[in-house]
């Protein structure tokens, strides 16, 4: 008899169901399925990432070994590991990447009122990649180098709950700064990039956006200097000038004046050299402002060590682009789950809560947080009593 569900399929009720159908609709998922649809192949990558399976096999014989319980997990397809590899390479990946989109939104709609470091009202995004290492000779469709294979993951992160508000998948050629050919910018919002992000043409793309942006200079940059504002030394900002670029290329492709704040770090005893084209912010936020740039990295960080994103599944490019997809969609529901449940424990404790008791038949509330436990048995609320007494 089954008394209440189980966490795993607690964890599956936070997942909008109809925009997943529509996601896989989208890209003709269900055609010619029969047995193993596109949920069930979900939720097989769902519970590998939250159990940190390490290979197919783990993942069948994990599952197979619960098959009383597969009904009430979501399962209605046979799981064998023949199945998820056909699966893995020949669903479309666009269809979890779609679904992610979707969960990002819902994120950030949830994280739009946290707190940030620095007490501003506009939106913070912090822009860069990270590189995933492949084996050249299991994945020759990911050539980087003569004897090197690599992805780069690129995120637009938003330094308020650290939700990333785009994600993108590419190949380890890509330079980084092209993904702001694809970035539609925010009327308002700060872009916080790093120097490989400089190309003029395009940092005058969010200018013209109303976009404002804040990166460090290049060593050789020219430069005429309009004006020296005065500046509190005290707070380690050594210059604050209004500048216009004397360069011949660089002129014509950022033809407005821009901000250049030099700051000497006191703790790292080192000197940096702003760039931005917001006027108004104080020079000391400036400087605080790109130092919480580093949270993109420890986002980075992060989904290395807690997500399954550096060894995969299988070997195609749609396989691993897959399961990137379903990692982060992962990050995303449980971040979700972490928001509407009003929880205090971190991402990571959750994931680890999650990873031991997915079986189990325990209210979500109560195994992540410090609730006593509540030895009543618990019940469905759909469940009905068949004897009033």
């Amino acid at each position: 008899m089954n008394n209440g569900q189980t966490v795993f399929s607690q964890v599956m009720d936070f997942v909008p169901a109809y925009e997943f159908n529509q996601c896989v609709e989208r890209y003709h998922g269900s055609y010619k399925v029969q047995n193993f649809s596109c949920w069930d192949h979900f939720l097989c990558m769902a519970f590998a990432q939250l159990t940190y399976r390490e290979s197919l096999r783990d993942i069948e014989s994990c599952l197979n070994a619960q098959r009383s319980k597969l009904y009430h997990l979501g399962f209605h397809g046979n799981i064998t590991r023949s199945t998820l590899s056909y699966a893995n390479n020949t669903r479309d990946w666009r269809i979890y990447a779609d679904f992610a989109s979707v969960l990002i939104e819902i994120a950030k709609d949830l994280y739009r009122g946290e707190q940030f470091a620095v007490d501003i009202s506009e939106t913070v995004y912090a822009l860069d990649s990270t590189t995933i290492d492949l084996c050249l000779s299991v994945f020759p469709w990911a050539r980087f180098r003569k004897k090197k294979a690599a992805i780069k993951l690129h995120t637009l992160l938003d330094l308020r709950g650290n939700i990333p508000s785009i994600l993108a998948i590419s190949d380890g050629k890509m330079h980084d700064v092209n993904i702001l050919d694809i970035l539609v910018a925010e009327p308002g919002a700060l872009y916080l990039v790093d120097r490989g992000y400089i190309d003029f043409a395009r940092l005058h793309r969010l200018t013209e956006s109303c976009a404002y942006f804040i990166t460090r200079s290049k060593s050789n940059m020219q430069f005429d200097r309009i004006i020296s504002q005065d500046v509190d030394k005290s707070c380690g900002i050594l210059c604050d000038q209004i500048i216009r670029f004397s360069g011949f290329y660089s002129s014509q492709h950022y033809p407005d004046r821009l901000r250049r704040i030099k700051y000497h770090d006191i703790e790292k005893e080192k000197t940096l050299i702003f760039i931005t084209n917001n006027f108004l912010l104080p020079s000391p936020i400036i400087a605080q402002l790109f130092k919480c740039r580093w949270q993109v990295e420890l986002f980075f960080k992060w989904i290395k060590q807690h997500l399954k994103i550096k060894s995969f599944y299988g070997t195609s490019e749609n396989a691993v682009k897959t399961q990137i997809w379903t990692a982060l969609s992962i990050y995303l529901i449980v971040a979700i789950i972490r928001k509407r449940l009003k929880i205090e424990a971190s991402l990571y404790t959750i994931l680890q809560i999650l990873s031991v008791s997915l079986f189990e038949k325990t209210y979500i509330l109560q195994a992540l947080s410090d609730i006593p436990p509540n030895f009543e048995e618990y019940r469905s609320p759909n469940q009905l009593n068949l004897f009033n007494l």
